[in-house]
């Protein structure tokens, strides 16, 4: 098996650590990103007794040049063949509330939106430089079409889905592909805070499997599950006030982050 080098931010739980998890192996050396150190070296033990070669690295991403330093020094370990900018938090309206803090809808673009841009930019100068890899960028169903209960979110899902699809044709003649990735609901400590219907939810486990098949064929788009995409896809088609007032009736409360702008 052909040894890959895969850098993952937020790899400390959720979908990134499940991501680590599945790509453990023999062969695989993987740098791991996150703020928590307790555990992010859970994970790492976990993939390193599956065999993996594991760095990890305590970081922000909301941090621009501590990440451009530390991606280049990973980099410098072993040349990157796969970057995932998994890292993400989410906020949101309790039922009732009119408006969102606005300083948690500050922290949330911070880590959702730079914090993206400052692990995808150190990649993008390393990677089209040796003209091959490949980059990941989670997103969310959330990005397709807003929703009423999480205006930040969506917004910042939005914002990555375009860059994402941007500079895949950006990047593509210089031999570096990118991937947009839309989960729907994923069993996570952040879907366990969700006060919400969930329809389709799969275990992180199960993400991470659709995940990587997905990443292995370089598809452009990985989506799942497929019938919330396409749910999502016709909303942002209809008519506007039809689809506000059904997602109207839905009692949702979404936990405010405690996130904020500065690291």
């Amino acid at each position: 098996m052909k040894t890959r080098r895969i850098l993952i931010t937020g790899a400390s739980s959720g979908i990134g650590r499940a991501l680590a998890q599945a790509y453990a192996r023999e062969g695989r050396s993987l740098a791991l990103y996150g703020r928590d150190a307790e555990r992010l070296e859970e994970t790492a033990v976990a993939c390193r007794a599956a065999g993996a070669e594991v760095d990890t690295t305590i970081a922000d991403v909301r941090d621009r040049r501590g990440m451009a330093a530390r991606i280049a020094e990973s980099d410098a370990r072993a040349p990157l063949d796969l970057v995932i900018a998994n890292a993400g938090v989410s906020t949101g309206l309790a039922s009732g509330q009119i408006a969102e803090d606005p300083e948690a809808v500050r922290g949330l673009l911070a880590i959702n939106v730079h914090g993206v841009f400052n692990t995808v930019e150190p990649a993008i100068a390393a990677m089209t430089a040796r003209r091959r890899g490949q980059i990941a960028v989670v997103g969310s169903m959330a990005g397709l079409r807003g929703l009423p209960y999480s205006p930040a979110y969506c917004a910042s899902k939005a914002a990555v889905h375009l860059y994402a699809d941007s500079l895949r044709g950006a990047l593509a003649p210089h031999g570096v592909g990118v991937s947009l990735i839309v989960p729907g609901f994923v069993t996570t400590p952040m879907t366990a805070k969700l006060d919400a219907w969930q329809p389709g939810r799969v275990s992180d486990a199960k993400a991470a499997e659709i995940i990587i098949r997905g990443l292995e064929r370089r598809a452009a788009v990985i989506a799942f599950p497929l019938f919330i995409y396409y749910a999502m896809k016709l909303f942002a088609w209809l008519p506007p006030g039809v689809v506000d007032s059904v997602m109207r009736r839905f009692d949702v409360t979404v936990p405010q982050t405690l996130e904020r702008e500065e690291p």
